[in-house]
């Protein structure tokens, strides 16, 4: 493990309500002093974003949380794991594809190569612990607005301050919702807690990339015949980047499922409306398609992010994503950062772990410099694969 903070700042990780009062003693101790840097978001990119900042020499920091250090990922399907394999840390500069941190592993500290969304937050916590972060849990942000000074965070306690803002409050707990007529009689993957809950009988399942087809999995080896429709056909891609085809994991877990299950892969579908008709649902898609359930059908439509909270304070690219800055900072609103898998650079999306940690030491030195600190130690990111600062080599695909 890398060194810890210098200086020990009470932290608690595991009650809402003792994170109610931890952020009470802040406002009360601290008012009105302006903090350097405040993350919103404890999660991997806020939990790696802050050991970044201590190697960057920022002392002055705080991470809040509406709810507790890793809460998305305890949130996640019971049998929901990570398609990402985790490796331990070795001496030649290969990471841990699922580490937030140099040094870190969730392999070594975990014992499995696909941590479960509880077992990762579990890791998370850890880390947290390890690094002595000042992280306060039960913090729900609920404004963020720019002054003269830096910014103002609007909270249930009171106003933060800081100079400076970094936006690492992730996405799986505010998932895109279909905006066809009757999506409201379907279930969204990100609200199951198990798929053992879902009722026997035939499933359908709209949405086929990742985790449309974790879904699919999980129900077929249950015994449930299952139906997955998308609108292309995500399951063919030959791309080599799993930002946009299937991880070796998923294709390996849907042959085997396919072979033992009924398990139905439908292209070219697209959804117009979903209506339940006495016990049964109907799925219409165009061209007079018509899919029908007895169960309500899943959403698997991915998510909108956080930053629909904070959208008024970024530029919107064609795509719908924040327009940022070589830094990761807002275009329109200065000192406000983005941290986690909204990240995007022309064609280059930072939607894995492994992808966006690579830009948290580009926006710790970015607010170091600013800052007037020295921020040299984040030179040992670069061998680590932590210190993505030039996208120009990030084109090229596999050929075989």
């Amino acid at each position: 493990m890398a060194k810890k903070r210098r200086a020990r700042l009470t932290t608690n990780l595991n009650s809402e309500d003792q994170g109610v009062n931890s952020i009470r003693s802040l406002l009360r101790k601290r008012k009105p002093h302006r903090h350097d840097v405040i993350v919103v978001g404890a999660g991997a990119a806020g939990v790696g974003i802050g050991v970044a900042l201590t190697h960057a020499g920022i002392d002055d920091f705080v991470i809040v949380d509406r709810h507790d250090v890793g809460a998305s990922f305890e949130r996640w399907p019971k049998e929901m794991k990570f398609i990402t394999p985790s490796f331990p840390t070795n001496s030649i500069g290969m990471l841990d594809l699922n580490a937030v941190a140099i040094g870190t592993s969730p392999a070594y500290s975990l014992k499995v190569e696909h941590p479960t969304g509880s077992q990762f937050a579990h890791h998370l916590k850890e880390v947290a612990e390890h690094f002595e972060l000042p992280v306060y849990p039960g913090v729900d942000v609920q404004s963020v607005t720019r002054d003269e000074d830096g910014f103002s965070l609007g909270t249930q306690e009171g106003n933060l301050l800081a100079k400076h803002v970094i936006w690492a409050a992730g996405e799986f707990q505010y998932p895109r919702l279909a905006d066809f007529p009757g999506a409201e009689l379907c279930v969204h993957n990100a609200t199951v807690d198990s798929w053992q809950q879902i009722p026997d009988g035939p499933v359908i399942i709209i949405g086929g990339y990742e985790s449309g087809i974790d879904a699919a999995i999980h129900l077929a080896r249950l015994g449930h015949p299952v139906t997955v429709l998308d609108k292309d056909s995500p399951w063919e891609s030959d791309a080599s980047d799993p930002s946009v085809s299937f991880s070796t994991f998923t294709h390996e877990r849907l042959a085997f499922v396919r072979s033992k299950s009924e398990l139905t892969l439908e292209s070219g579908v697209t959804v117009r409306k979903v209506i339940q008709m006495d016990d049964k649902y109907e799925v219409h898609a165009r061209g007079g398609k018509k899919f029908v359930s007895p169960l309500p059908p899943i959403l698997a439509t991915g998510f909108q992010g956080s930053v629909k909270l904070v959208a008024d304070l970024f530029e919107t690219r064609d795509d719908g994503y924040p327009l940022l800055t070589e830094h990761d900072e807002s275009t329109i609103t200065p000192g406000l950062f983005l941290s986690g898998p909204m990240v995007r650079h022309d064609n280059h999306v930072f939607c894995f772990i492994y992808k966006f940690r690579q830009r948290f030491a580009v926006v710790a030195k970015a607010i170091a410099t600013r800052l007037d600190l020295d921020a040299a130690e984040l030179e040992n990111y670069r061998q680590w694969g932590m210190f993505l600062d030039d996208l120009s080599c990030c084109g090229e695909e596999c050929v075989c």
